[in-house]
């Protein structure tokens, strides 16, 4: 079986198109949707998370599930709860099923930071997203947070879309709505 994979690559200057990102990346998921985002210490997959959370109209609250592992943010319409997990202590495919995520992954949006080898078997679909941050010098306090100054450094965003959910006219589609967000926030700072 082959995979579908289309791809695509976004600079982000500051935090502001990194929320905005978030939440037009969450307004275009559904039910069913796996989000597996990967990247460093740092390097925004949280603040990604709660955006993307924004964009979905879940209850507020979403912090780093590092210490629980996963935690549920339910839709505040008629949308899919978030399910957001942290799998940096798992080790693998088999710890991963020990969360049981196959239960609400119809049902929910799944996000899993640090996921990527690690849950790819729940579903033939799938957005992977790495985040990566300009190299800073300066040592970082506490690394399981990102504090304001870390969060508004630019950023490269690749996004790679698998299998049949993100066709060609899905992929496209999405593809169109980041470009049209980021292209909004450039125009902003110009006028502003």
């Amino acid at each position: 079986m082959s995979e579908n994979n289309q791809e695509i690559t976004i600079q982000l200057t500051d935090l502001t198109q990194t929320e905005a990102l978030g939440q037009a990346l969450g307004a275009g998921l559904k039910a069913g949707d796996l989000v597996i985002l990967t990247g460093a210490l740092g390097a925004g997959k949280t603040t990604l998370t709660q955006s993307l959370g924004i964009g979905l109209n879940v209850r507020e609250g979403i912090i780093s599930p590092t210490f629980v592992l996963a935690r549920q943010h339910p839709s505040l319409g008629d949308g899919p709860t978030l399910i957001h997990v942290d799998a940096y202590r798992l080790k693998d495919q088999n710890d991963v099923d020990t969360l049981d995520l196959e239960s609400t992954l119809a049902d929910s949006v799944t996000v899993v930071e640090w996921g990527l080898g690690k849950v790819e078997h729940l579903t033939d679909s799938r957005l992977e997203i790495q985040l990566d941050r300009e190299v800073n010098t300066s040592t970082v306090e506490n690394p399981w947070e990102e504090s304001e100054e870390e969060l508004d450094e630019p950023r490269e965003f690749t996004l790679k879309a698998i299998g049949p959910r993100w066709d060609a006219n899905n992929f496209a589609q999405l593809k169109e709505n980041l470009l049209s967000v980021i292209s909004a926030q450039h125009s902003g700072e110009k006028h502003a």
